[in-house]
């Protein structure tokens, strides 16, 4: 795995900013984009799976996650990261990616297609939805702001993790992703919630949605249940759901060889 960074200038709204871009394997670009409040690290056993003999891998850290540094937004919109990935897929040369995204990365997947269709080759969404937050999940963010501010990083690790990963999950991966969130900045915690409460209902863009597209489902995923990534399977004309056994958020993580099998499978038949 080689590692660089990226500078995404300046907008109207934003600072310039770097992004840390980790890259394995060969072949036609496919984008990594990572849950919140992660950073690239929960790709590791995808980039050293056998998908990196199919594609070039990219995990990009989100700004202000990982090795990105945080350039101060009050928000993190699901439009903004997906310019940022824009950017990364230009710096390694432009054209199309594949783009796969988990959970919050979904979002950006979807913001992705919406903005940038002709850039995008397939769509891989795990453990995401395509609905806006309800009420009562705009009330959830607003509370793990507080959570967060008056707490620590340690309180949200705490109330996370039990709805990340299946009840029997290695305490060995429960550590890395407990480390994962407790690396990640405070403030790019809450501009993450406030992207994440605000963020737009991509429901009505599924069917307008023309490249070959796969749901993947952790049956025991209490956050996005599967029939969340069954409703964005049948909302795709080209969609279709796999659901993965003993798992629950983080697939990628809990079932990689499973994760790649599934993914591989796709790219191969796209």
């Amino acid at each position: 795995m080689s590692t660089t960074t990226i500078l995404v200038p300046a907008d109207g709204q934003h600072a310039a900013t770097t992004l840390a871009v980790h890259t394995a394997g060969r072949g036609p670009l496919a984008l990594l984009l990572h849950g919140y409040p992660l950073d690239h690290r929960m790709w590791l056993d995808v980039l050293r799976s056998p998908l990196a003999e199919q594609r070039t891998l990219v995990a990009i850290d989100l700004r202000g996650h990982g090795s990105s540094p945080a350039p101060g937004d009050a928000a993190h919109t699901m439009e903004r990261f997906a310019a940022d990935a824009i950017a990364v897929l230009d710096a390694l040369g432009g054209g199309r990616a594949d783009v796969v995204g988990l959970s919050m990365g979904g979002y950006v997947a979807l913001a992705l297609a919406a903005q940038f269709p002709q850039r995008v080759r397939s769509l891989v969404l795990a453990n995401t939805r395509a609905a806006a937050d309800g009420d009562a999940a705009k009330a959830g963010r607003d509370a793990a702001i507080r959570t967060v501010l008056e707490q620590g990083r340690g309180a949200i690790a705490q109330a996370m993790l039990g709805k990340l990963l299946a009840k029997d999950a290695d305490a060995v991966l429960a550590a890395r992703v407990r480390t994962m969130i407790e690396s990640t900045p405070v403030e790019t915690i809450v501009a993450d919630l406030r992207g994440l409460r605000d963020r737009r209902d991509h429901t009505a863009l599924l069917p307008r949605l023309s490249m070959p597209t796969l749901a993947i489902a952790g049956e025991h995923d209490p956050i996005t249940p599967p029939a969340d990534l069954q409703a964005i399977a049948n909302g795709v004309p080209s969609g279709r759901c796999v659901v993965v056994p003993a798992a629950a958020h983080l697939v990628p993580m809990e079932q990689p060889a499973a994760f790649a099998q599934h993914v591989g499978a796709f790219w191969a038949r796209s």
